[in-house]
């Protein structure tokens, strides 16, 4: 079984930033990957970035070039940097990890934490 849980979701100004951090603990088999989502009212869960153990990246459009997803395989711990926070942003983030896998989607996560509230005032 494994456990993820998230934490530096805040209240920032636009064109602020965060960091969130995501630590996983249990059973990890590599390969893997941890991912960050998110949610905002009355929408479905999207992806925004996910990292695989072999460190390959992806991102969704919408947050290219302002946010970063990074990883420390040691600690089992994935962090998202995002800048240049924008109203559209706001969301519950929640992190996902595919054990076993490398494969990062929605429906490919096997484990997710309760999320972190990121809020963006204008």
């Amino acid at each position: 079984q494994v456990q993820l849980v998230e934490s530096g979701g805040d209240l920032v100004q636009s064109g602020g930033s965060l960091r969130l951090s995501c630590a996983a603990s249990g059973n990890i088999f590599s390969p893997n990957a941890m991912g960050w989502f998110r949610q905002a009212p009355g929408k479905q869960r999207e992806l925004v970035a996910c990292i695989s153990s072999g460190v390959i990246r992806q991102y969704a459009d919408s947050v290219k070039g302002r946010f970063t997803i990074s990883r420390d395989n040691a600690k089992n711990t994935v962090y998202l940097q995002m800048n240049s926070l924008k109203p559209e942003d706001p969301a519950v983030y929640s992190c996902g990890l595919k054990s076993g896998s490398s494969y990062c989607s929605l429906k490919a996560m096997n484990s997710w934490g309760k999320g972190t509230l990121v809020t963006v005032s204008s």
